[in-house]
């Protein structure tokens, strides 16, 4: 009889291949369970280069989102991503702290307990397992045709915000009159898939992905709650882009600050405001028992 071989077996193998190509996994704070009545929640991926898997521990870059390294709690649960081919596996993890050796270039790491079990994923666009279903934000993304015209849009958002931490915003997310709107042409739709070191990987659908490739600039516009209220909007390029077996679109995108260079650090707080408040739900939740 043919042997009966594990389709979760070569999850070592694969994470080793990965470290030998300088590759990343893709990390998310592992959702709490959502109750009825509840905001909806917007979970984020972020992608780490693996550095080692060495005494039941795996050791990857730190992620950096606009320059800023993401800060997690120690013990904090993870959910992680190994992706090879068309092969994809998710397993649980949990933040070990940092790491006392640094990447070749000197990136700061981080420690993550190795996993028992893994499960694979079925699909391509399948982002769940046992006790963990991640749900990644929509985008809104629009044909950039002026970009100076992003300036006052650009602006109201950073007032929003600044409201927003001071308490004046309530639980409704602000909206952008039709008149500061930038130049733009038709809407679309995608996903966010990842976030990187200076924007985010996009999936878009096989009825859009042809749009993409057109126009290099992009209004975009997601949001991040329930930590965030203020919806995030910033200018981005396609950096590249990649057609999937299920035809549908992969592409990077990269954010854009040239017409108004604070935008960034509007940008980067809310993203880092979004992580602190999915970490803090998880261990107001695991406090509660």
């Amino acid at each position: 009889m043919p042997a009966q071989r594990s389709r979760t077996a070569g999850w070592r193998h694969c994470l080793n291949q990965i470290r030998d190509r300088r590759g990343s996994i893709e990390l998310a704070v592992r959702p709490s369970m959502d109750t009825p009545g509840t905001a909806p929640r917007g979970d984020l991926l972020f992608r780490a280069r693996v550095l080692g898997l060495e005494d039941g521990v795996i050791r990857v870059e730190t992620p950096v989102s606009l320059g800023q390294p993401v800060e997690f709690v120690e013990g904090l649960e993870l959910v992680a991503i190994i992706a090879v081919g068309q092969n994809r596996w998710m397993f649980h993890t949990e933040y070990l702290g940092p790491d006392q050796k640094r990447s070749l270039e000197g990136v700061p790491g981080m420690r993550l307990s190795a996993p028992k079990h893994v499960e694979r994923c079925q699909r391509r666009r399948d982002y769940r397992i046992d006790t963990a279903d991640l749900h990644l934000p929509d985008v809104r993304l629009w044909p950039l045709l002026e970009p100076a015209s992003v300036i006052p849009a650009e602006r109201l958002t950073a007032v929003d915000f600044e409201r927003e931490l001071d308490g004046m915003c309530g639980d409704v997310a602000p909206s952008l009159d039709e008149d500061l709107m930038p130049t733009i042409g038709p809407e679309y739709a995608g996903r966010i898939v990842n976030l990187g070191g200076g924007g985010l990987g996009l999936a878009v659908g096989v009825e859009d992905a042809g749009v993409i490739g057109r126009y290099a600039n992009w209004w975009i516009q997601f949001e991040l709650l329930p930590s965030v209220v203020t919806p995030v909007r910033v200018t981005a390029r396609v950096a590249h882009r990649h057609l999937r077996s299920d035809r549908s679109l992969y592409c990077g995108l990269c954010f854009d600050f040239s017409q108004n260079p604070s935008h960034r650090q509007v940008v980067a707080r809310q993203i880092m405001r979004a992580i602190a408040g999915l970490q803090r739900r998880q261990m107001a939740v695991r406090k509660a028992g």
